[in-house]
């Protein structure tokens, strides 16, 4: 029973301290920030957030590939598939345009990147009708991941960056 209540202490505690950084209150600046891109992907306290979405868009395209000799694998094509098309382009481009945490609530977040997703998918398919390649599985879904890819390295380097003038402004 005390495990609890000190848990739900530390819980509360968290919290306040995530609303007052929420409210510009004070701010979390790393002392040695990476000083360029490729230390920026080094961190995974920094990249996180690119390794998780990278991994759903592996994993996307794995399951597309080996759902023909997997039949069970369908339900996480369609789930991971899901994410790929409504998620992961939006999530990708609101990372680009807003790399600041601040910039936007995580509920901001979902809903531009889902927003952004629909958006932009129909867009990209427009521009591959228009190719020889046609509106097919595999255009389709190279072209959405090397769109969020891209999306992605800008996202990267606007993130570092900001890490750099942040700790700088401090110093």
């Amino acid at each position: 029973m005390l495990a609890g209540k000190r848990g739900r202490r530390r819980y509360a505690e968290a919290w306040r301290l995530y609303q007052r950084w929420a409210r510009g209150e004070f701010d979390i600046v790393d002392p040695n920030p990476p000083r360029s891109l490729a230390g920026y992907l080094a961190r995974i306290d920094h990249s996180l957030w690119l390794y998780t979405s990278l991994s759903i868009m592996l994993i996307t395209i794995a399951l597309v590939e080996v759902t023909e000799s997997i039949p069970y694998a369908l339900p996480l094509r369609y789930f991971f598939g899901s994410l790929f098309v409504l998620f992961l382009p939006g999530y990708a481009l609101v990372e680009a345009l807003y790399p600041d945490e601040r910039e936007l609530t995580p509920l901001e977040r979902l809903a531009l990147s889902i927003g952004l997703s629909l958006a932009v998918v129909p867009l990209i398919g427009l521009l591959l009708n228009y190719t020889p390649w046609g509106i097919r599985l595999e255009p389709v879904m190279a072209s959405l991941a090397v769109f969020t890819l891209i999306m992605f390295l800008v996202a990267s380097y606007r993130k570092q960056r900001l890490a750099l003038l942040k700790a700088s402004a401090i110093s």
